[in-house]
């Protein structure tokens, strides 16, 4: 938090990469490598996505963390993302059977022993080395998109083509900053000001996808790029979280007509789906930030269904 009251998010600490150059100190391998994440993380659940979407599933295991924030350490007040010790203990949620971490915490001072920044969800986990390899997802989706595509499933699949890449960085940024982290600087905030200033960037920034889709399939065209998981992360959770948890409420997604069918569309596409567990994001957000929701009630919610028709077919008619 800023002096003015307004959320700045802090910058990822690993951020070894890994290659498809066999000199390389992290080479893609099959079996090597371990993706650790929440379903109740968008940004490690984008990192899910590509996983998915380049068939890697035989290649980089998963293990998801139990969706609640708990007490990282006896004695000490941090909280954050936990393993449960058990299969049947949190549906969706698993042990971690690789280095039995009882939070994701002990993964980062197993890596670094003087580590003193976040715990933060994704981490790639090298099980060589035994280190965790990086832990900023817009790196790891890019290195998941090209460097395993000699034992990927898909490597056809290329969420960051060469001549659309200038275009998706453009729309990254903008995305970002006033959607997937301007839902933040609005629930966050702790003053008027920059709550009301997330706020109008956010749906100004709603707005512009809107228009954008009005007129295409996709938020680049009318192919699937990284630009539309990244956007899709945020969109999912909109009406079921951050419209109530985040004070994000001039407007639901499923009153935009085209937001609302292109999220049911990106939903639809083989692996997507499988990705998104609503019951961990609702618990997530709503029993782990008690300076929000002090006695973590879960809004019963609509119960959208993402499977149903929609009409984004036109545009490749």
């Amino acid at each position: 938090m800023t002096d003015t009251g307004e959320f700045k998010r802090t910058a990822s600490t690993f951020r070894s990469f890994i290659s498809r150059d066999k000199s390389s100190e992290f080479y893609a391998e099959s079996g090597r490598y371990h993706l650790y994440i929440s379903y109740a993380c968008p940004w490690a659940s984008r990192c899910y996505a590509f996983l998915k979407l380049k068939g890697l599933e035989d290649d980089i295991g998963v293990t998801s963390v139990k969706p609640k924030w708990e007490r990282t350490k006896e004695g000490e007040d941090h909280f954050g993302w936990t393993f449960p010790t058990s299969e049947d203990e949190d549906p969706g949620a698993d042990p971690d059977k690789l280095n039995g971490a009882k939070t994701i915490r002990e993964l980062y001072e197993f890596s670094s022993s003087n580590y003193t920044g976040k715990y933060t969800v994704p981490v790639l986990w090298d099980k060589k080395n035994k280190t965790i390899v990086n832990n900023e997802s817009s790196e790891i989706t890019r290195m998941l998109n090209t460097e395993f595509n000699d034992i990927a499933k898909y490597p056809e699949v290329d969420l960051y083509p060469p001549h659309l890449q200038s275009q998706i960085d453009e729309v990254n940024d903008w995305v970002y900053n006033a959607i997937n982290n301007g839902v933040y600087k609005c629930g966050f905030a702790k003053k008027q000001e920059p709550y009301e200033q997330a706020f109008k960037e956010l749906f100004n920034a709603l707005n512009r996808c809107e228009e954008i889709l009005s007129h295409q399939q996709y938020i680049c065209g009318n192919v699937l790029t990284e630009s539309d998981i990244r956007l899709f992360v945020t969109l999912i959770r909109f009406d079921e979280v951050y419209v109530v948890h985040f004070k994000c409420n001039k407007k639901l997604v499923r009153e935009y007509p085209n937001l609302f069918n292109y999220t049911k569309d990106i939903y639809q596409v083989p692996g997507i789906s499988s990705t998104v567990n609503m019951d961990h994001i609702k618990r997530h957000y709503y029993g782990s930030h008690p300076s929000i929701n002090s006695y973590g009630i879960i809004p019963l919610g609509s119960d959208i269904d993402y499977s149903a028709p929609h009409d984004r077919a036109r545009f490749t008619q």
